[in-house]
């Protein structure tokens, strides 16, 4: 029998690799056991000092696409060499959100392309990556495509992204659940986004029943607004004022360390704990002695929020019941009392009674595990979700192809 044939495909991400974005490694890998090509084009330089341990099975190339140019003759000598590009004589008129810099590192990109043979461009988040996916793939006279998740969506930020105009222009459009299928078809009427759950690799977390003693509360993620863990520590102060005991851990860095630290304090929450970033194993390992995950996702003031945290994917997977909250595409993946537990977005009270209703109920967490579990497999194995994307890419590239022939 004959393989099939995969274009090759290049991923232009803002950066590579970032803690918090698995999500983008898992389908890298997964594209690649399939037998597909994949290169990385990285846009910014890398600020994290900590990274997850699946980084060493990805074998693509990585291209970090200079942000800087040392003066006018630098870029000078880059227009040169992309004289031959089919798209250059038209890039001013059609690309009114980029700046030079996006121009530079696009023209940097489709000389790639044309230089190894790139059928496809796919860009992660309608941002920065998405900018300089699109002049790339018409400098080079391919297709691109883009997965948008949420901050890109929702997110009010104070330069125009353009989204609408990549969205129209994009030879696909895929996105990470229906709740946000719904919404760009809303808000930008004529949008068709594929909705492709992100998805993880099964065979990396191994199912158990959770301990029926176990007490002690996980949450995982960024310290930032969206994630919510102010709301998840008034909701223990609740829960410490009605004379429970309580043991929290709460793992990630970021920006609000500071205002989380003193929130505890002021709580005096002594059983709760910050502890830093750590690696996906050292993760996996918490998860596995815990009695919950709790995921209380808010939208921040500024729309930001998240779309599917990859953290209740894999604690769903490995058996650790969850708590999320009614925000974007959480009720997707958890369904209230059948997967998983809901709570309103930044409601404490409501908080503080579903965990004290896992705390107190074992049998209930044993239920939730097991659905969790199906859910997962049947949703959210890498395996199935990524080629549902191949065959996007390699669609594009063949419409495209016919288009160029035309």
């Amino acid at each position: 029998m004959t393989a099939p044939h995969h274009v090759r495909v290049g991923y232009v991400v803002k950066r590579y690799p970032r803690f918090s974005e698995t999500f983008i490694v898992n389908e890298i890998l997964a594209h690649e056991e399939a037998g597909r090509q994949i290169d990385i084009f990285a846009l910014r330089a890398v600020e994290e000092s900590h990274f997850q341990d699946i980084l060493s099975r990805v074998r693509a190339a990585v291209t970090r696409v200079p942000d800087r140019f040392r003066g006018p003759d630098e870029l000078w000598q880059l227009m040169l060499a992309g004289q031959g590009l089919p798209g250059l004589p038209e890039l001013a008129a059609r690309f009114p959100e980029a700046q030079g810099r996006d121009i530079a590192q696009a023209l940097v990109i489709a000389l790639a392309v044309r230089e190894r043979g790139i059928d496809h461009l796919h860009a992660h988040f309608g941002t920065i990556a998405a900018t300089v996916a699109r002049i790339a793939a018409a400098l080079a006279g391919v297709g691109w495509s883009v997965t948008l998740h949420a901050k890109d969506i929702y997110c009010q930020y104070e330069e125009n992204q353009h989204l609408g105009l990549k969205l129209r222009d994009a030879s696909a459009v895929v996105t990470v659940s229906d709740y946000n299928a719904a919404h760009l078809a809303r808000t930008w009427p004529g949008t068709r986004a594929v909705r492709i759950y992100n998805g993880i690799d099964l065979d990396r977390f191994r199912w158990q029943p959770p301990a029926p003693d176990a007490d002690e509360i996980l949450a995982v993620g960024r310290l930032v607004e969206k994630k919510g863990f102010h709301i998840l520590i008034e909701a223990l102060r609740i829960l410490a004022a009605q004379g429970r005991p309580i043991r929290c851990r709460i793992v990630g860095a970021g920006e609000e360390e500071a205002d989380l630290r003193a929130q505890i304090a002021a709580c005096g929450l002594d059983g709760v704990t910050l502890d830093g970033p750590m690696p996906q194993e050292a993760i996996k390992a918490a998860m596995r002695k815990a009695a919950m995950l709790a995921c209380p996702c808010v939208v921040g003031e500024d729309g930001n929020r998240d779309g599917m945290p990859t953290v209740l994917l894999e604690a769903m997977a490995l058996g650790l019941p969850c708590i999320g909250s009614d925000v974007t595409g959480i009720p997707e993946l958890i369904k209230d009392s059948e997967t998983g537990l809901i709570a309103p977005e930044g409601d404490a009270p409501a908080l503080a009674r579903q965990i004290a209703r896992l705390l107190d109920d074992p049998a209930l967490r044993a239920h939730l595990s097991t659905a969790a579990r199906a859910a997962i497999e049947r949703d959210y194995d890498i395996r199935r979700n990524v080629p549902r994307l191949g065959a996007i890419f390699d669609a594009c590239a063949v419409g495209e192809a016919k288009r160029g022939a035309a």
